[in-house]
């Protein structure tokens, strides 16, 4: 027993690079335990500022989010004034379009007025043709001026877009089929643009 124990010794004192080897192991053992270690503690030490930073991100969006929503209020708010103002403006233009129309007619109004007075005591008839017949010219020239004319149509080819066909008779000569023959209400077109038809008959 005393041999053996001596042969140990002797191995472990013969063997000195067994020793380093288990000094070596050791010391990265150690090493690797205190780089882990330190792992750990930087993973706890960067977690709160990681928390921080999406918290500080979700603040962010948040903030964006609110702004993006007071502008859209904001710019709905404009807009429904700007709908409003544009709608009362419409109306009350619409309201007073036809007033200088109607203060230049009413110096025609004056000239009828005037002319029914005349026609109770009048005893000559051609004067008060000519009375009339001048009143009509006054109004047909103030709404010329206003951008009214009168469709000719008598002797015209039907248009759809022009006519109003009320009946249909027997043309008088062949030339005059498919046109107009007769009128029997005028058309009226203010700045080229139909007002209203003119009714008339067709020659078939």
């Amino acid at each position: 027993m005393l041999n053996k124990k001596k042969k140990n010794k002797m191995e472990v004192n013969q063997n000195p690079e067994n020793t380093e080897q288990n000094e070596t192991l050791h010391e990265n053992e150690t090493d690797k335990n205190e780089v882990s270690d330190g792992l750990e503690e930087g993973s706890e030490e960067s977690s709160p500022e990681n928390k921080e930073s999406q918290v500080s991100d979700e603040d962010k969006l948040k903030a964006e989010s609110t702004e993006w929503q007071n502008k859209y209020l904001r710019l709905y708010a404009e807009f429904d004034n700007f709908k409003r103002r544009t709608s009362k403006e419409r109306l009350e233009l619409l309201q007073i379009a036809g007033k200088d129309v109607i203060s230049d007619l009413l110096t025609v109004l004056d000239d009828f007025e005037r002319a029914q007075k005349s026609i109770e005591t009048a005893t000559d008839v051609v004067a008060v043709k000519e009375g009339v017949t001048l009143v009509q010219h006054k109004l047909k020239s103030i709404l010329n001026q206003k951008g009214l004319k009168e469709m000719e149509s008598i002797g015209k080819e039907f248009d759809a877009d022009l006519h109003e066909g009320i009946t249909s008779i027997p043309a008088p000569s062949a030339d005059l089929k498919g046109k107009v023959i007769d009128e029997l209400e005028k058309g009226y077109l203010l700045n080229d643009k139909v007002i209203r038809f003119a009714k008339v008959i067709i020659g078939a």
